[in-house]
């Protein structure tokens, strides 16, 4: 007899909505002006909202690399009834937050190491040079500065698409999609 799954597991639905709050967080802190405010030398260490953005930032990129492991070993996830061009969507869409998830701290990383800038964190932790990134072939393909603000806005526009969609889903179709993501009722 074979049990059908009407919810993702617990670790995949707290590590969804922790990388959730934490990309929400890193962009209505992402500071403007950034890249030229370093260039006129200002420290960012003195910036709160610098030090939250950049650990947010970090705090994204681990959790997608763990939401990549554990869904490589995870129980199976929910399946639902819908038309093909909805899977393709969904699979589409999935896949290009995925990378999205984790082009927007690389991308981060480069625009730091390629200008020369500290990666400052909570608890005063400082990366004064990331010679990885700055001396990395892709160092000075583009202005990454410009690169991680236009993924950063993408993401967030994809993860607006990606909750419509749930909703859609929810109260529409009324097929369990955005339940499969939420906690199980008792």
């Amino acid at each position: 007899m074979t049990t059908t799954r009407t919810h993702y597991d617990s670790l995949s639905r707290a590590l969804h909505w922790l990388t959730a709050i934490a990309v929400i967080a890193a962009f209505t802190l992402g500071p403007e002006h950034f890249g030229r405010q370093m260039r006129q030398g200002m420290d960012p260490a003195t910036h709160w909202d610098i030090v939250v953005h950049e650990s947010l930032g970090i705090l994204v990129m681990a959790l997608t690399l763990l939401r990549l492991l554990w869904v490589a070993v995870r129980p199976a996830k929910p399946t639902f009834d819908m038309a093909a061009w909805m899977h393709t969507v969904a699979k589409a869409t999935h896949g290009l937050l995925w990378l999205a998830l984790l082009a927007v701290p690389v991308s981060a990383l480069l625009a730091l190491g390629t200008e020369g800038n500290p990666l400052t964190l909570l608890g005063g932790i400082r990366l004064d040079t990331l010679p990885i990134t700055g001396q990395s072939p892709l160092a000075h393909l583009a202005d990454w500065g410009d690169v991680h603000k236009w993924l950063g806005d993408a993401i967030l526009w994809m993860s607006g698409l990606h909750a419509v969609a749930a909703i859609y889903h929810h109260f529409v179709l009324q097929d369990g999609v955005l339940r499969a993501m939420l906690p199980k009722r008792s």
